[in-house]
């Protein structure tokens, strides 16, 4: 159950990032309800994974998810780079995040 904690955990981190740039381009309360909204299920979420997941183990994954899920979000809906050295990057904290699933 963990493991699922931590992946709504880390979805809700760039949810939470999302509303932070939205806050950026128009100060309204929908802005800062999804920012709100998002960080406070993220870290809800991952207080969860804590409990039956190392913190090493989550925390890194965590940060992973949000790390690779922003920059596909900018890059999907904002306009940013696509360079494919961007790619690799996130493909390379991707296969760490799965190296230490495997070996948890």
């Amino acid at each position: 159950m963990g493991w699922i904690f931590l992946m709504f955990a880390g979805m809700f981190e760039v949810v939470g990032v999302v509303g932070m740039n939205q806050i950026n381009k128009a100060k309204n309360w929908r802005s800062f309800a999804i920012f709100i909204v998002g960080i406070v299920m993220s870290f809800g979420l991952l207080s969860q994974t804590m409990k039956s997941l190392p913190m090493g183990t989550s925390y890194a994954i965590w940060t992973g998810i949000g790390t690779v899920g922003g920059a596909l979000v900018g890059m999907l809906f904002y306009g940013e780079s696509r360079d494919w050295k961007r790619l690799m990057f996130m493909a390379m904290v991707l296969g760490a995040a799965v190296g230490l699933k495997l070996i948890a």
